[in-house]
């Protein structure tokens, strides 16, 4: 069993950097790809990007490459999201997710979620 909290949401001015964190507990964690998802109000869950559980590999959907990088601290059983020049279209509830299947980007590979965290980018 996994258990996910996401932290570190907030509101900011687009152009800005946010970072935000998905704490794991499960001494399991480790093993899993994470994935951070984002659902904008009146719209779908959508992939942001994925690490493996290595966090040797990663990928990211297009919308986000090249301004967001997604990385692991196993040793401190956290995923992080650093997310730069960020956008008014970048606000959404971030939710973090974890799977046994290795980096997917769809929501039903994945066995846990977090509660998610609000992100808002003002214009």
């Amino acid at each position: 069993q996994v258990q996910l909290v996401e932290s570190g949401g907030g509101l900011v001015q687009a152009g800005d950097s946010l970072r935000i964190s998905c704490a794991a507990s499960g001494r399991t964690f480790s093993s899993y790809a994470v994935g951070w998802f984002r659902q904008a109000p009146g719209k779908e869950r959508e992939f942001a990007a994925a690490i493996r559980w290595s966090g040797d590999s990663t990928y990211y959907a297009d919308s986000v490459k090249g301004r967001f990088t997604i990385s692991r601290d196993n040793a401190k059983n956290t995923v992080y999201l650093e997310m730069n020049s960020l956008k008014p279209e970048d606000t959404a509830v971030y939710y973090c997710a974890a799977t046994s299947h290795g980096i997917t980007t769809r929501t039903s590979r994945y066995d846990y979620w977090g509660q998610g965290t609000q992100v808002t980018v003002s214009s």
